[in-house]
Order: C-alpha cells, then sequence, then structure tokens
C-alpha cells in the first residue's frame, strides 16, 4: 500500500510507516497546491497532509485512488470533509495528543503579552535598556483575574485547569452548545465573554461558523486593559479589525501563534509592541510531534486495512 506524507515527520513517525507502506515524502515544508493534491489522490492510497494542504472541495473531482486522508493535526480546516466524503475517502485527525501542548502555548502568550515579555527582550537586546526602576514597563498581574475562554472543547479546558490552579483565575467561557464544567461559567456570546474577561483566549475550531467570531463589534466589547490570545486558527479573528484596536490602544495587547493568511504577517500587525508573535508553536515539541505522527500513522493503517480508523472528524 502507498502512503503520500505532505512533509516530514519526526524520524522515528517515518521510520515506523516505512514498516507498513511504501512512503512518499515530500521534500519541501511547504503546503501541497491544487496540482499535487490531486496527483496524491490519483497516485496513493492513504494521504498523510496537513496544516494548509490545499485538499478543498476542488481536489476531488477527478481520477481517486485514495481511500483516506489521515491528517497530521487536530484542527482540519484545509480538508473540505464533505466533499472527502462523497469521494468516497475517510478523513482523520490527530486529537489528544495536542491538547496539553496546544494549552501551554496559550499560557505561554497569555503571560508574555499580560507583563510585556516580547517588548521587554527587544529593549534588552537593542541595548536601550537603562536599567530597572520602579514603573518600568508595567504590565497586566494575570493572578486573580478572569480569562475567557472561547471554544471549551479538550484545549479549552485544559486551559482552563491551568488558568485556574496556577493563578487562581476566575474562568468564563463561551461554547457553542451548553456545556458543564466545574470552576467554570458559561455565557450566552463571544460579546458577553469579551465584555467579562481581563484575558480573552481563542479555542474554538476553524469553520466557515467561526470565521471572524471576533471581530470589530467583538473588539469593541472588551476593556481597555484586556488581551486578546489566539492559539486556534487564524481566520477566527478578523486580523484588520484586530490591527486597528491594538494600533488605536483599544485593547492592551494581542498574543499570536496562528494568522488569517498563515504564514503571511501584516507588516503593521509586526511593528506595533503591544503585539506578541510566536510561528505557529502550539505542538512542537518532539514527544507531542511523535504522538501526533504515530495516532496519524494508526489511522492510516487503519484506513488501508480497510478498518474503521480510531479518530474519524
Amino acid at each position: 500500500m502507498k502512503l503520500f506524507v505532505s512533509r516530514a515527520l519526526p524520524d522515528s513517525v517515518m521510520e515506523a510507516a516505512a514498516e507498513h507502506f511504501e512512503v512518499t515524502c515530500r521534500e519541501t515544508t511547504q503546503p501541497m497546491d491544487l496540482d499535487e493534491c490531486r496527483a496524491a489522490l490519483a497516485e496513493a492510497d492513504v494521504i498523510l497532509p496537513t496544516l494548509g494542504d490545499a485538499f478543498g472541495a476542488d481536489a476531488f473531482p477527478g481520477e481517486i485512488r485514495a481511500r483516506g486522508l489521515a491528517n497530521f493535526g487536530v484542527g482540519y480546516n484545509h480538508i473540505d470533509v464533505g466533499a472527502a466524503r462523497a469521494a468516497g475517502l475517510v478523513v482523520t485527525n490527530t486529537p489528544g495528543a495536542v491538547t496539553d501542548a496546544t494549552a501551554d502555548i496559550a499560557l505561554t502568550l497569555i503571560l508574555m503579552t499580560a507583563r510585556r515579555a516580547g517588548e521587554g527582550e527587544r529593549v534588552v537586546r537593542s541595548g536601550r535598556w537603562g536599567g530597572w526602576h520602579p514603573t518600568q514597563m508595567l504590565g497586566l498581574h494575570v493572578t486573580g483575574k478572569t480569562v475567557g475562554i472561547v471554544g471549551m472543547g479538550r484545549i479549552g479546558q485544559a486551559i482552563a485547569h491551568r488558568c485556574r490552579a496556577g493563578f487562581g483565575m476566575e474562568v468564563v467561557f463561551y461554547n457553542r452548545s451548553d456545556k458543564r464544567i466545574d470552576g467554570a461559567r458559561q455565557l450566552g456570546s463571544v460579546s458577553e465573554v469579551c465584555a467579562a474577561a481581563d484575558v480573552v483566549v481563542m479555542a474554538v475550531a476553524a469553520t466557515p461558523e467561526t470565521r471572524h467570531l471576533i471581530d470589530a463589534d467583538a473588539l469593541s466589547a472588551m476593556r481597555p486593559h484586556a488581551i486578546l490570545v489566539n492559539i486556534a486558527r487564524g481566520d477566527v479573528i478578523d486580523e484588520g479589525a484586530l490591527i486597528d484596536a491594538l494600533r488605536d490602544r483599544r485593547i492592551a495587547g494581542a498574543g499570536l501563534d496562528v494568522y488569517e493568511n498563515e504564514p503571511v504577517v501584516p507588516d503593521t500587525l509586526m511593528t506595533l509592541e503591544n503585539a506578541v508573535l510566536l510561528p505557529h508553536l502550539g505542538t512542537a515539541a518532539l514527544e507531542v510531534r511523535e504522538a501526533m505522527g504515530r495516532m496519524a500513522l494508526d489511522n492510516a493503517i487503519a484506513i488501508a486495512e480497510g478498518r474503521t480508523p480510531p479518530n474519524p472528524v
């Protein structure tokens, strides 16, 4: 059976894949374009895609040999799941393996943004630091504040636990379905969460319904001292509206690990001192990426063998 791997995974995963499949792996680290996706669908039995690969609806008309897409990652907004299913393919993802690492990055961004750590490092590296003084770079004290989480799935709950247990934060959240979470209070809308929280964290899946869930109206509900963190997907925030809010100091800051047109980051956003910008590091730890790869490979093997995979979407 032929496995097509979009981009190279950790060595241990690639070695395990070679024990089960005839493996073809692209040499580039860039996403697959439409022509590459169509060719892989025609030539491979199983495809292991990942973030940004162009498996939209227009990838599936034509010759298809593949039985399924074993996605590497929990997010799969680069795949038109309905079109894939209509073409007879199974689609899977890698939930669970990414939960703690992604929640950790959320806490990293909360602290970096609240305490102006990125800005402070730039001051030191530039040689402009003149020494400590009592009013130097005053930021937001996180302990005891209110965190508002938009999307209370596995990752949202892991963020809530860290904020509550580690920093004594009150937790409010928005979720499209009713959910009972110990120590957290569900609110009726995104705007209510934005108005109530000192720190707003985006942890929703990227779907047509969640695109620009944080728009100008939601940002206007936030308080001037509040910060916004995004570890979901870039397009859940209207990036232009966020830039305006940051530039005008209508909110205190934003910590971003993802971007609306990734990897393109607007020049204006990069010039804003109150923005902390990371290069999509959410799951960037070797053992996490190995666990994701093993999960994706288990899904791929099940698809190849005609079994129900462990993690269908």
